[in-house]
């Protein structure tokens, strides 16, 4: 049993998704699989090259998120986020949601206080399927912004394939009998596009707290597939070494693909020797699947800055959260579970944890 070395920093897994998509043989979609579990379990992120999403798709899809922030403020709001946490629907200007998980986390009033007065500096435009009469999407109107509807419905889809693709790898990877056994409780008309927009600040304002871009958190969703543009700024928690964050390299054209809350709760976890540290077994309890703390900060490199008061660029991405179904009961699944490991969760419905989750990023 070796000491592992925590000067190291994380390195966040690659997988090429090549040979999946490609059907070729068993054994090669069966290590595909594998190495896409094992990331997620190690890691909780993974870059996915290779993807079935055309570049020419992507690139449309920035094109449209940029333009649509470039409109004057009276044009987004007339798709205004609805007031409250029932409807996740619409465009939210800056500081109207905050996202940190120490929110929900039973801390005192005067902490989560003190966190509500530090500003987002985001704005944000939610939508999901025209379908889904639960969460109906806030669009602005096609006269002023025409094409946008029509594209974004049709991105939508495009990325529910792709997302449908990678939860038919994990249940390969887990050992599940049916392939279809996490797709198949995904309909597709509880997914949610966001399309996200990070304005300029004095990095100053950052780095001493007096702003912030998106506190750490976990997603609630099953996984989540991020496209993100050139800036950077996303930050993963390294599990080996509790409160130190890695920065998420922009990749072109690679999805950043992570696991959420929904997902960790239907794989179950273990007691599990991660690693010594000062001749100590460090024990802790993970999950077969991680739902990984992650933040939004300061881009990495100094060619993201601008100007004598190092004002960050303008950033761009789009997270593209793959939920279950409302009425999905979360429970552990078979291959994630036996006689020496019960399930760690209480089985709880779609609704019921989104619900919950919600309720503590509007709560003011």
């Amino acid at each position: 049993m070796s000491a592992i070395d925590d000067s190291i920093p994380m390195k966040i897994p690659r997988v090429d998704f090549s040979s999946w998509n490609d059907h070729h043989d068993k054994s090669t979609r069966l290590r595909v699989a594998q190495e896409l579990v094992q990331a997620c379990q190690s890691v909780g992120f993974v870059y996915i090259v290779n993807h079935s999403l055309p570049e020419s798709v992507l690139d449309e899809a920035f094109s449209w998120t940029k333009r649509l922030f470039d409109l004057p403020a009276e044009v987004k709001m007339k798709a205004p986020h609805p007031e409250g946490w029932a409807v996740h629907r619409g465009y939210s200007p800056p500081g109207f949601e905050k996202v940190s998980q120490n929110l929900s986390t039973g801390d005192d009033e005067e902490t989560k206080r003190k966190a509500r007065e530090i500003p987002d500096v985001k704005e944000v435009y939610d939508i999901g399927s025209d379908e889904n009469t639960e969460q109906p999407n806030q669009w602005i109107p096609d006269e002023l912004f025409p094409g946008f509807r029509a594209f974004m419905n049709k991105f939508y889809w495009e990325c529910n394939k792709v997302g449908d693709s990678v939860l038919r790898a994990l249940a390969v990877g887990l050992n599940l009998d049916d392939e279809s056994y996490l797709a198949k409780q995904h309909s597709g008309h509880e997914n949610q596009i966001r399309l996200l927009h990070y304005m300029p600040i004095p990095a100053e304002e950052l780095e001493k707290g007096h702003a912030t871009r998106c506190g750490a958190h976990t997603d609630w969703s099953s996984i989540t597939m991020l496209f993100q543009d050139d800036c950077g700024g996303l930050e993963v928690e390294d599990i080996s070494r509790p409160g130190t964050f890695v920065p998420v390299e922009p990749v072109k054209n690679a999805i950043v693909m992570n696991v959420g809350d929904l997902l960790q709760r239907w794989s179950n976890g273990k007691a599990q020797l991660l690693f010594l540290r000062e001749n100590w077994p460090y024990l802790t309890l993970i999950d077969r699947l991680r739902s990984t703390n992650h933040r939004v900060r300061l881009p990495p490199l100094a060619d993201r800055f601008e100007g004598p008061d190092r004002m960050t660029r303008d950033r761009y991405s789009i997270p593209y959260f793959m939920t279950t179904d409302r009425e999905t009961v979360i429970e552990c699944i078979p291959s994630c579970t036996n006689e020496n490991e019960p399930p760690k969760y209480d089985p709880i419905k779609q609704v019921d944890y989104t619900r919950m989750r919600a309720s503590m990023m509007y709560e003011k």
